[in-house]
C-alpha cells in the first residue's frame, strides 16, 4: 500500500511539473505576441494613408514622401517644421520605370495631381531639408488630415548622384 502512495506522490509531483511548465511556455508566448502587436509599426506611401483615411488615425506609422519646396515653414521660437510631401512609389521597380529616385522626387513635386499630405514635426530644422528631398518619417496621422512626426528623416539624392562619377573616377 506505501508503494502505490508513493507512485501517486510521483506522478502528481510530474504532473506539477508539467502543468507549471505548460504556464510559463503559454505566458512567455502571449508577452511575445502582446509586445509584437504593440510595437508593429506600418509602412505606408502617402496614397496608401490618404485612402485608409480614419483606419490608420492614431497608429503607429512610417510613410515616404517628395518634400515640397515651396511649402516649408519653420517657426525658430517653437521649433514647429511644417511642409506638404507628395506621393512617390514605394516600390523599387516603379522607381526604376520613372527613371530612377531622383526623377520620381522631381516628378512627384511637380505633379498636382499626385495625392499630398501635411506634416509638422517639433525638433531643429534638418540640414538637408530641401525642395525634392525624400522624406522617410515615423510617427501618427491626427484626425485633422495633418502628419505628426516624431522622427525625420531626410535624403537628398541629387546631392548624392552627382558625386558618385566623381567618385569613381578616382578608383
Amino acid at each position: 500500500m506505501q508503494e502505490s502512495t508513493s507512485m501517486q506522490t510521483g506522478s502528481s509531483n510530474r504532473m506539477k511539473f508539467i502543468l507549471g511548465g505548460a504556464l510559463i511556455v503559454a505566458a512567455v508566448i502571449y508577452l511575445i505576441a502582446s509586445s509584437t502587436q504593440a510595437s508593429a509599426q506600418y509602412f505606408l506611401t502617402i496614397d496608401e494613408v490618404v485612402a485608409k483615411g480614419d483606419e490608420v488615425l492614431d497608429r503607429d506609422l512610417r510613410i515616404s514622401g517628395a518634400v515640397v519646396g515651396e511649402s516649408i515653414e519653420y517657426e525658430r521660437e517653437t521649433l514647429t517644421l511644417s511642409f506638404l510631401v507628395a506621393h512617390v512609389a514605394g516600390d523599387n521597380e516603379e522607381l526604376d520605370a520613372e527613371g530612377g529616385l531622383a526623377e520620381a522626387l522631381h516628378a512627384a513635386v511637380i505633379d498636382p495631381s499626385r495625392s499630398r499630405l501635411q506634416v509638422v514635426y517639433e525638433g531643429p530644422m534638418p540640414d538637408l531639408l530641401q525642395h525634392e528631398a525624400q522624406a522617410i518619417m515615423t510617427g501618427r496621422l491626427g484626425a485633422d488630415g495633418v502628419f505628426y512626426a516624431d522622427e525625420l528623416l531626410l535624403k537628398c539624392p541629387t546631392k548624392y548622384e552627382e558625386a558618385v562619377p566623381e567618385q569613381a573616377e578616382g578608383l
